[in-house]
């Protein structure tokens, strides 16, 4: 199903990455301890700007900046949204 937000300029919508629940010993981590994720895939684009077209599309697996966006909540989800300059790499 897709995302009914549209973002304006050079914004994207992204939903989070789940946070880790567990270390790699196996060592289950409490909801107060878990790190944010600065994981995430792109499920809605802005137009960009006219100078300067987005390079990431809905689906690409991107990296972010760990204060990037504002947190959003939409139908039950949460979301991130950011400008396209937060994005560091696409993975």
């Amino acid at each position: 199903m897709a995302l009914s937000i549209k973002p304006i300029g050079d914004r994207v919508v992204v939903e989070a990455a789940p946070a880790e629940e567990k270390t790699a010993s196996g060592i289950y981590i409490p909801d107060t301890a878990k790190e944010k994720p600065q994981r995430g895939t792109v499920v809605a684009v802005g137009a960009g700007k006219t100078d300067e077209p987005l390079t990431v599309k809905v689906g690409d697996q991107v990296l972010y900046g760990k204060y990037a966006g504002t947190e959003i909540t939409y139908e039950g989800k949460e979301y991130l949204i950011m400008k396209e300059s937060d994005i560091y790499a696409i993975v």
